[in-house]
């Protein structure tokens, strides 16, 4: 009997075993982190190798301190914190009572200099009149000589004849002595005289009345008690916002005491902190995006490298790591790059000292230099606010010198200077 043939299976789709899932998503994981992998080498290869960036950088500034360079008692505080002041306003004033009554004192000291140093010139003019005044007595005393000795002459010839008697010879003989002793006493009278002239020249010859040591050490002194005056007034050296005031009214302060800051935000940069590994491609002049958490990621300041520090923080802290001991642990160290910020960037949206910083430097161009090779040819920051009292004191000197000196004598004395005479 024969068997029949056995029919094939028929496919049953529902019968096929499904794939492996884990195994499906391990393959899509291990794609993504090639993929991620890859964009992240290509990124670091044609972008972040080209930059350096550090999120530890703050705003810095100039930190001017008002200090009064003369002790006092405070009667006014003109400027509080937050407050913004021009260079040359006033901010503290202290009591000027006794610096009036020294510059009093010492005017008055410049004008009697003055006045005493008129006299020596006068004294030119009299003590050469007296000079002539002694020449003219020799010659008058010469004149009287020449007649005595006439006189004798004539008498001693006729004393042989018994026509002049003895006592008229030795009566001519005295008139002669006494003619020859007015002479010698009018030589050593002119010999006096020009030593006194010479002497009072000596004091006046080569200067001026207002160039006179006399008068210049007395013109110092006023010039030093106008400058206590008038630094009983402190005003701000340059624009900016009060910040730190310390001071209060009726205080008694010292020399060189601080009494409050002034912070010019138009003179801010940013200290940007980079690791040490990180410096080797930094150069000076190369360009930097800023943001500051003030304003957030919306406002992007451009700035310039300016210069790279010569130590570290740690050398220059308080108390610097001594690393010779047994225990030690490798700190990476951060370097300050110094970041100089756009002038009108700044003035849009101003910032403030300490704010954090995110910096990041382009090192693309290695063309620049490491350090600064030369010294600065300008001044980094100066006021001419106290230049202008220096001139002030000067004018005053001034107006006291020609108060003392008299109608047409300045002229007269130049010219008596030139020739040593008196006025």
């Amino acid at each position: 009997m024969s068997t029949p043939a056995t029919a094939p299976i028929a496919a049953n789709p529902a019968a096929t075993p499904a794939g492996n899932p884990a195994r499906k998503k391990a393959l899509t994981a291990l794609t993504i982190v090639v993929l991620l992998g890859l964009a992240y080498g290509g990124f670091e290869y044609f972008g972040a190798r080209h930059s350096e960036e550090t999120d530890n950088a703050y705003v810095q500034g100039n930190v001017i301190q008002i200090t009064p360079q003369v002790g006092g008692t405070v009667t006014a505080i003109l400027a509080d914190d937050t407050d913004f002041v021009k260079a040359g306003q006033p901010v503290v004033k202290l009591d000027p009572a006794d610096a009036k009554v020294a510059l009093d004192q010492a005017e008055a000291n410049l004008a009697q200099a003055v006045r005493q140093v008129r006299t020596l010139y006068a004294n030119n003019g009299t003590l050469s009149a007296q000079v002539t005044v002694r020449e003219s007595d020799i010659a008058r005393a010469q004149t009287d000589i020449a007649r005595a000795t006439d006189d004798l002459n004539r008498r001693q010839a006729l004393a042989g004849n018994g026509a002049v008697s003895k006592e008229e010879l030795n009566h001519a003989k005295s008139q002669l002595t006494s003619a020859q002793n007015a002479l010698a006493a009018a030589q050593a009278g002119v010999a006096a005289a020009r030593e006194q002239l010479s002497s009072n020249q000596t004091l006046t010859e080569g200067t001026s009345i207002d160039s006179h040591p006399s008068v210049v050490a007395a013109s110092a002194k006023v010039r030093e008690a106008f400058l206590a005056l008038h630094r009983a007034e402190l005003p701000a050296p340059v624009d900016g916002y009060v910040a730190k005031r310390t001071v209060q009214l009726g205080q008694r302060v010292a020399a060189g005491a601080p009494l409050m800051a002034i912070i010019p935000l138009n003179q801010l940069w940013v200290d940007a902190n980079f690791k040490e590994v990180q410096l080797r491609n930094i150069r000076i002049g190369q360009p930097v995006k800023l943001t500051a958490d003030l304003y957030g990621k919306k406002m992007e300041y451009k700035g310039t490298v300016s210069g790279l520090g010569v130590g570290t923080g740690a050398a220059f802290s308080l108390l610097p790591a001594q690393n010779a001991t047994g225990n030690w642990i490798k700190v990476v160290q951060r370097v300050p790059v110094r970041v100089a910020l756009d002038a009108e960037q700044l003035a849009q949206n101003p910032l403030r000292v300490g704010l954090s910083m995110e910096a990041t430097v382009d090192v693309t161009d290695q063309s620049g230099k490491s350090l600064a090779d030369a010294p600065r040819t300008a001044s980094v920051t100066q006021t001419d606010v106290y230049t202008v009292l220096d001139q002030q004191a000067n004018d005053e000197v001034r107006k006291v010198i020609a108060a003392n000196l008299g109608r047409g004598a300045k002229t007269n004395v130049h010219a008596a200077a030139k020739t040593g005479n008196g006025v």
